[in-house]
């Protein structure tokens, strides 16, 4: 995970790199279960080099203390990992040149349940899928995780409505993750044939 750090860190991929003042690559424990995608980073996240540590971001914090949960242990990124001048929607491309990393960070965490946070993060973990208006709260299935859309937490800043919204979306994460602790684990196919480690394979990234 460090190598990939370094690899964003060093990242000309698209314009952004020479606009940016720090990559954003992501932040949070490599055994999470839980992995929260969301747009792009901040004003704040770009002079700070985290992600959601502005306005939304202490929603965000507030939010999972509301389930039980802490910043501590989950894995926080966003689809860009550089800011977009004046905090623009993302551009394709510019989702395209970070798809590599998000697509990594995913792999290489293997999480349970990925949040994703609002339209755009939406749009490129799950493409085809109806409006985050739509499928906000749902449960949705790709390759055996847990995808859950829910409205970004800075929508709620700007919209005072959507806030009761997100605490429901919120204590179905809560739900479903209590739900999958009382169902026994699967073995994996490699580990029960006496297969290579999964873990000793990562280590090997970083």
């Amino acid at each position: 995970m460090a190598a990939l750090g370094e690899a964003v860190h060093d990242c000309r991929r698209c314009a952004l790199g020479s606009s940016r003042t720090h990559a954003v690559p992501g932040v949070g424990p490599r055994n999470a279960r839980i992995v929260i995608v969301g747009e792009a980073p901040g004003q704040m996240e770009d002079q700070q080099g985290e992600p959601f540590v502005g306005a939304a971001g202490k929603l965000l914090d507030q939010l999972l203390r509301g389930i039980g949960l802490s910043r501590a242990e989950v894995f926080i990124t966003n689809v860009l990992k550089c800011r977009p001048p004046g905090n623009r929607d993302p551009l394709p491309e510019e989702a395209q040149a970070c798809a590599p990393y998000l697509d990594q960070q995913l792999a290489l965490i293997k999480p349970e349940v990925v949040l994703i946070l609002g339209r755009h993060a939406l749009a490129r973990l799950l493409p085809g899928h109806d409006s985050i208006s739509r499928v906000h709260g749902r449960v949705l299935f790709k390759n055996a995780t847990a995808y859950i859309p829910i409205y970004h937490p800075a929508a709620a800043l700007y919209n005072s409505f959507l806030m009761q919204t997100l605490e429901q979306d919120f204590q179905a994460v809560r739900t479903y993750l209590d739900r999958a602790a009382r169902q026994p684990a699967p073995v994996p196919a490699a580990s029960a044939a006496g297969g290579t480690d999964p873990d000793h394979q990562l280590s090997l990234f970083g």
